[in-house]
């Protein structure tokens, strides 16, 4: 199985790199799209054998993300991998993440940072939450972590799906896709991973205040557009999210998930 891993970055030039090489151990297909930086972070790649795409403008995540998975698409790859650039996600989860797509053919794979979760921010703690709520109701199901940005994705949902990628978009883009999988059949499952936060990372580009008014904007639409979708709430609050343990799974069989 043909896996593709797709790395957006703006200003990563601190990291990217690293990134970069550590991905390179999980396949030898690294696509990473440099949103318009402006510190040197496409040069930081030099002489690494990866795709690179440069946009001569900062266009927002989204449109990073959809050229990274467009180019995926018709490298024929069958799983696309995604994790940000500044070292918030360990490369090495992908391995993990793609066992439990193994095991789990036509679901979506979520790294949820579930792991030493009480770690991060309070704020972002809350942040989150609130936004797995709203994300859950529009999808349909209960979902764990619907804002973590590493995920493994089934290129034959990617394949299917037209979804809102321009600068407004920027951080709606991977919420959409969990709304939009659902009934086409491509529901979410988690893979415990650690919560990352570096004392001395830099600024989050994620602007709370604007950026879950987009999101809630587009939740809304999604609601309405079926009428609030109750049965969906019910459904995302009767039941846990499926969170899987990929030490346990057996491919050949895909047995029951751990809910939790």
């Amino acid at each position: 199985m043909d896996l593709a891993i797709v790395i957006p970055a703006y200003n990563e030039a601190r990291t990217i790199r690293g990134i970069a090489e550590q991905a390179l151990r999980q396949t030898d297909r690294v696509i990473i799209v440099d949103d318009g930086s402006t510190d040197g972070t496409s040069e930081a790649l030099a002489g690494l054998p990866v795709v690179l795409v440069r946009h001569s403008a900062n266009l927002g995540k989204a449109a990073a993300l959809w050229d990274g998975f467009r180019i995926a698409l018709d490298g024929g790859a069958d799983f696309i991998a995604t994790l940000d650039g500044d070292g918030q996600h360990l490369p090495a989860d992908i391995a993990r993440l793609m066992r439990v797509a193994r095991g789990y053919p036509g679901r979506i794979v979520i790294g949820a940072r579930l792991r030493t979760r009480a770690s991060a921010p309070l704020a972002r703690r809350c942040a989150n939450s609130f936004g797995d709520f709203w994300i859950s109701w529009a999808a349909g199901y209960p979902i764990a972590d619907s804002q973590s940005g590493e995920r493994v994705y089934p290129a034959s949902l990617l394949r299917q799906v037209q979804a809102r990628h321009d600068r407004n978009a920027a951080f709606t883009l991977e919420s959409e896709l969990l709304i939009l999988g659902a009934p086409l059949g491509y529901e979410s499952v988690a893979a415990p991973i650690a919560t990352i936060y570096h004392g001395d990372a830099r600024a989050s580009h994620f602007r709370p205040v604007r950026d879950f008014a987009r999101i809630g904007a587009m939740v809304a639409r999604s609601l309405l557009s079926r009428r609030m979708h109750l049965r969906g709430l019910w459904n995302s609050l009767r039941n846990a999210p499926v969170v899987v343990d990929e030490t346990a799974i057996v491919v050949a069989e895909a047995p029951d998930a751990k809910h939790v």
